[in-house]
């Protein structure tokens, strides 16, 4: 792993650790506030952090098994892993989070009510903070990674394939979004006196995650069944091959993203009719080596002269 790659990766692992910690301390005074007051919403909340809590363990071990070295059993390595693990993480927080937010919320429509509503407001606002904390932790590595490739935190988000990034900022912002709708949900119950309003609270929070975990899911399932890169990379990847000494053009290009902080680029590349054989290998060597410095990503690359066939038909 480059250099670069491996800055990023734990980047993401302190990230991931940071989010863990605090989720993990704040479902355990979420639960207790709801227990004690009796508030739904509360109950849904400590679901909801608990979620989180598993889905960024499940994420430390997709960090830590996607920088494994590749081997004769895995030769481009198990970056792929880090997707897989996301998935899982996505699928638990859509069941365990998500669907018991909402049916909790239902059940809590028929009876119930909170009982002591300084507790909640308390763990409440302690947890705003606590979330606050990890999220900006979070913003932060978004907007350096996104000067980084010279783009906007948003394309960054939307395009970066180090889902653990992505899905700690969407889980960080879920969580501080549906803190706001229990304080909301127990504030018009204290007003009203219904408890209603706790149960609607706890639905949405549950309807939030099932959003979350669809996005997320959506993004890794992408790139595990084989995604290649962004068409602004693509075009980079196409000019810096072009670019090599006795290459006229590239008539195929083809790039899969192996993981979080591995690529691979094949192409089939016109070169010179003058270049000699030896001409051509320096051509691909440089070409190459040009390539890995500007994209510490670039794990491997193919190149294969265009005209040679590209599969062989059985007699």
């Amino acid at each position: 792993m480059s250099d670069q790659a491996a800055e990023v990766n734990s980047e993401s692992v302190l990230t991931v650790i940071v989010a863990a910690l605090m989720n993990l301390c704040i479902a355990l005074a979420k639960l207790v506030a709801g227990v004690l007051g009796g508030s739904a919403a509360m109950v849904s909340e400590a679901a909801h952090s608990a979620a989180d809590t598993v889905t960024q363990v499940m994420l430390y071990i997709a960090l830590r098994n996607s920088a494994k070295p590749a081997d004769e059993a895995h030769p481009f390595g198990y970056g792929s892993t880090a997707y897989l693990w996301a998935a899982l993480a996505a699928a638990f927080t859509f069941v365990a989070g998500g669907l018991f937010s909402i049916t909790h919320g239902f059940h809590s429509l028929q009876g119930g009510g909170e009982r002591d509503f300084l507790v909640s407001y308390v763990v409440l606002a302690i947890s705003f903070v606590l979330e606050g904390v990890s999220f900006l932790r979070t913003i932060s590595q978004v907007r350096r990674e996104s000067r980084h490739w010279g783009v906007s935190p948003l394309r960054f988000l939307r395009r970066t394939p180090d889902t653990t990034v992505k899905a700690v900022f969407l889980e960080d912002l879920a969580a501080l979004i549906g803190l706001l709708l229990a304080a909301t949900g127990l504030l018009l119950t204290e007003l009203t006196g219904s408890p209603v309003y706790d149960g609607i609270a706890s639905i949405l929070i549950g309807v939030l995650l099932l959003v979350i975990a669809v996005l997320l899911g959506q993004a890794n399932v992408s790139l595990l069944i084989g995604k290649s890169l962004p068409p602004r990379f693509r075009e980079a990847v196409r000019t810096e091959l072009e670019a090599g000494e006795d290459i006229t053009a590239v008539q195929e290009l083809l790039t899969l993203q192996l993981g979080p902080t591995s690529v691979l680029v094949a192409a089939k590349v016109d070169f010179r009719d003058s270049a000699t054989g030896e001409a051509i290998e320096r051509a691909c060597r440089d070409v190459e080596a040009g390539l890995r410095g500007r994209y510490p990503m670039v794990r491997y690359v193919f190149l294969s002269p265009w005209g040679e066939p590209s599969e062989v038909t059985p007699r």
